[in-house]
């Protein structure tokens, strides 16, 4: 099999398990989307107040940010958002907070809670099924040649401003989506003590992904889930 067509069916492979992981993913947040707006119905909330909850947690808003990077970039490989979110450093960016997602979850919130049914489900999947097949599709889908030991810290600026956002709503509707950042229960001490410990691990899990990718990189040199 000659170079061209061994590329041509590596990108091939490449954009199966792409479109795979982006209806997993959708249907994941859109699960999650039902669940939470049939539960703010039921406490007498609004449909505004229902999505208004739904778009304030982290791990929501990284596998939209999933959703969204993958269909540009098998929709509109071409266009300016579809060639941004192909980019080996944006999609290990996206890789380092999905995985940041599924850690936290495993070892801060999995156990204050029990869901069940439909709602284990979309958990499972928000969690550890997207968390873990995103960076499959990272770890075996693009060159690494890119990454760079200063990219975390621009990575981090996407918590970042996550926080602000969470800590100003929570500072006006009066509830916040995680109980490390609850501010009202805590105080803005603990909560950006918390906070900065957070960041610090993102910024630590960011440089682990650059070592292990550069890594591959020099050991393989070569693309495509294989």
């Amino acid at each position: 099999m000659n170079s061209v067509s061994q590329q041509d069916e590596i990108s091939a492979k490449n954009g199966m398990f792409a479109l795979l992981l982006a209806t997993l993913a959708w249907f994941a947040v859109l699960l999650q989307c039902y669940i939470s707006l049939q539960l703010a119905t039921q406490k007498g909330m609004s449909i505004g107040g229902g999505l208004g909850i739904y778009f304030s947690y982290f791990t929501v808003l990284t596998n939209l940010l999933i959703c969204v990077s993958l269909t540009f970039s098998l929709a509109g490989p071409s266009s300016t958002l579809g060639q941004w979110f192909s980019r080996p450093e944006v999609i290990t960016g996206i890789a380092t907070s999905i995985a940041f997602v599924g850690l936290s979850y495993h070892f801060l919130l999995r156990n204050i809670w029990h869901p069940q049914g439909a709602q284990l489900l979309a958990d499972t999947l928000l969690h550890y099924v997207v968390p873990a097949l995103y960076v499959l599709y990272w770890w075996f889908g693009f060159s690494k040649a890119a990454l760079r030991w200063a990219h975390p810290l621009f990575w981090s600026a996407y918590p970042s401003v996550y926080l602000v956002y969470a800590l100003i709503r929570g500072s006006v509707v009066g509830s916040y989506p995680y109980p490390f950042i609850d501010a009202a229960a805590l105080g803005y001490g603990r909560t950006m003590l918390n906070s900065f410990g957070l960041l610090f691990l993102f910024i630590a899990l960011g440089l682990a992904f650059v070592a292990l990718g550069r890594a591959r990189q020099r050991a393989h040199g070569v693309t495509g889930i294989q």
